[in-house]
C-alpha cells in the first residue's frame, strides 16, 4: 500500500471547485491533482507529471502551484504545513488568474500561511 501524505482543506477549496468547475473534465483533473499531492512518492521522487508541482515566485510564503487542467489553466495553491505533517490547500484559481499569482496572494492572504 503507499504511503500517503494527509490533505487538510480549511478554506473550503474541494467545495468551491466542485461550484465553479464547468465540466466533469476538469472536476476528474482536480481529483487527479489531489491524489497526485497525496502520494508520498511523487515527493519522494520531487517528480509531479500531472500537476507539474512548483514554487510561486515573488512572495516570501512558500506557496507551491499545481496543475488541475494545463490546457485551460485552472491551478490549486497549496503549502507545506508548519509542522511538515500535511499539506493545506489554500485556494483554486482560473486561467485569467493564474498570471498573477503573486498579487492573489496578496490580496488573499488570510489563506495563506506566513514563515516564523
Amino acid at each position: 500500500m503507499a504511503k500517503t501524505r494527509e490533505i487538510r482543506d480549511p478554506h473550503g477549496v474541494v467545495h468551491q471547485a466542485n461550484r465553479i468547475l464547468r465540466d466533469k473534465k476538469l472536476k476528474l483533473g482536480l481529483l487527479d491533482a489531489l491524489a497526485e499531492l497525496e502520494d508520498e512518492e511523487c515527493f519522494a521522487r520531487k517528480s509531479f507529471p500531472k500537476t507539474r508541482l512548483h514554487k510561486v515566485t515573488g512572495v516570501k510564503e512558500s506557496v507551491f502551484r499545481a496543475d488541475v487542467d494545463q490546457k485551460t489553466g485552472w491551478r490549486l495553491h497549496v503549502q507545506h504545513a508548519p509542522d511538515g505533517t500535511h499539506i493545506l490547500l489554500n485556494d483554486i484559481l482560473e486561467a485569467r488568474d493564474h498570471d498573477h499569482a503573486a498579487r492573489m496572494i496578496k490580496t488573499r492572504k488570510h489563506r495563506y500561511v506566513t514563515p516564523s
